[in-house]
């Protein structure tokens, strides 16, 4: 069992019959009257947000959940396909169980997959991922002091705002949390 007085960012918690996940969360101590969490989750199901408030010592379950570690193998019309990495067992993915990772996902890159009472929910991608651009306009000579950005198409789809001097090619590295360019890695 938890309570709110034990709650961080990522901490998945059973709240009216459905697990959640904590996006983010402020202990608030009034001046009067009795001490309550202000919590933002995010339903493991359904992907919809929800923000609630809870009284100070409430309790909640621990939900039945298992992070698995599999690698993605390639996306055809069944979804996108893993691969448990102990087992060899595969598994296909629709585009709501992966969500915003399809943006990240590339040929044997390895994620977790989160499993709730043995069905998939989710799909979490390392922090930065190194992707390659696949269409970039060139660059134009001259502002190069403001830090002038341009718009890359990656390998996946992703659109992400990168400085001129990238080309069509480059392998860059990505920043999952936010969608934005880190830098370009050296081949």
């Amino acid at each position: 069992m938890y309570e709110n007085a034990d709650f961080k960012k990522g901490l998945k918690i059973m709240c009216e019959g459905s697990p959640y996940q904590i996006l983010d969360f402020q202990h608030v101590k009034p001046g009067k009257g009795n001490q309550f969490t202000r919590t933002k989750m995010r339903n493991l199901l359904t992907g919809q947000q929800l923000e609630r408030t809870f009284k100070s010592g409430e309790r909640f379950e621990v939900p039945n959940v298992e992070n698995k570690e599999m690698q993605f193998l390639y996306k055809d019309d069944s979804g996108w396909n893993f691969m448990d990495q102990t087992n060899y067992e595969q598994l296909a993915l629709n585009a709501t169980e992966v969500g915003d990772a399809a943006n990240y996902l590339t040929e044997n890159l390895t994620v977790t997959v989160m499993i709730y009472n043995e069905r998939p929910v989710s799909v979490d991608v390392p922090k930065a991922v190194n992707l390659k651009v696949a269409k970039a306009d060139p660059g134009i000579k001259g502002d190069r002091v403001t830090g002038a950005t341009k718009p890359a198409t990656m390998e996946t789809g992703l659109i992400v705002g990168v400085p001129l001097h990238i080309n069509e090619g480059d392998v860059l590295r990505i920043d999952t949390s936010t969608g934005d360019y880190v830098e370009r890695v050296n081949k």
